[in-house]
């Protein structure tokens, strides 16, 4: 009997051992959908926002000058696929010549909430002029990258009088992709969403992103790719469908005749970045998403439009050619 209780006793805690090893490996590589666990590079505060009876928090941070002030402030709109936790070298440089540096998370994206709602560029714009308010700035330069220069255009077409110039860096949007990409409903991208795996990141960001991957590049997939393994992934890739949705439905590029506001636009050459390209034929990818075309036609029609050009460099200057990108925002500001 006590030989039988023994074997049982080794049997169950065997199996206990098993079961923990798939366990602690998860929670090792797991990674909240608000980023709880992610250290930005500086301190996070939250704005709080109430919309659809949902009451919400943006993240951001707010980092004063290292060096004397020169009373000017940037605002930093970051990417689809990314937050805050990106920008760091960039706030440290505007930080170090006396400007304030503005950086939201947008809510659906980093540490802020992550809400199902009716997604909007309008109600994004506002929610960042509110924070704004709050934060008592009157006027910044506003700087977006990727989804972000689409917020930033927005934001400079409904609020020219706070907006002293419209930095673009790489910004989607520059093409109506309702015209060439075929329709999914956000239910559909909502599955696609759901199959994100760190590979499929990593694989994606390096034929998209850069023209030669480099090591330091794998924290940008170790963020999103630790997300997928949350026990609420779900809910993040419904979100992420939501903005998709939100950027195929909502162009700007018919309005950029309307900006107002000096503007710089910041082009990485190498970039073929399409929003759905996937959903796109081999032949057809060729077609779109040419930024050393579409940065000119772009300026163009932004009057008194400057465009700065990075040869070699894709969809990230200021992660591929962090120098280069550095000296040409600070000679733009």
């Amino acid at each position: 009997m006590l030989r039988k209780n023994l074997f049982r006793n080794f049997l169950t805690l065997s199996f206990f051992l098993c079961l923990s090893v798939p366990v602690f490996a998860q929670k090792a590589d797991t990674i909240s959908i608000t980023l709880d666990n992610v250290r930005y590079p500086y301190p996070v505060k939250y704005f709080p926002i109430n919309t659809e009876g949902q009451d919400l928090r943006m993240a951001y941070m707010d980092v004063t000058p290292t060096q004397l002030s020169n009373g000017r402030t940037v605002v930093l709109f970051h990417g689809k696929n990314f937050g805050g936790y990106y920008w760091g070298e960039v706030i440290k440089s505007l930080a170090s010549r006396g400007f304030r540096v503005i950086v939201p998370d947008q809510i659906g994206f980093g540490k802020s909430s992550k809400a199902f709602i009716h997604y909007s560029f309008h109600q994004m714009a506002r929610w960042n002029k509110a924070l704004l308010d709050t934060l008592k700035i009157q006027r910044a330069s506003v700087l977006g990258h990727s989804m972000g220069g689409m917020l930033a255009t927005r934001f400079a077409l409904l609020y020219p009088e706070r907006t002293d110039k419209l930095l673009l860096e790489n910004p989607i949007g520059l093409e109506d992709y309702r015209r060439f990409i075929p329709y999914v409903t956000t239910e559909e991208q909502y599955k696609t969403e759901l199959k994100a795996t760190s590979e499929s990141i990593r694989k994606y960001y390096q034929s998209s992103y850069f023209t030669l991957w480099k090591a330091n590049y794998e924290e940008l997939v170790r963020i999103p790719g630790g997300v997928t393994n949350s026990p609420d992934f779900s809910r993040w890739a419904r979100v992420a469908a939501m903005t998709y949705t939100m950027i195929y439905e909502q162009p700007v590029v018919y309005e950029f005749y309307n900006v107002r506001v000096p503007t710089v636009l910041f082009i990485g050459k190498e970039d073929k970045t399409v929003i759905g390209k996937a959903l796109l034929s081999p032949d057809q990818q060729a077609l779109y998403g040419q930024y050393k075309l579409l940065g000119k036609q772009t300026a163009a029609k932004i009057p008194g439009a400057k465009i700065i050009e990075f040869d070699g460099c894709g969809h990230i200057p200021h992660i591929e050619v962090p120098t280069e990108f550095t000296v040409a925002l600070l000679g733009s500001l």
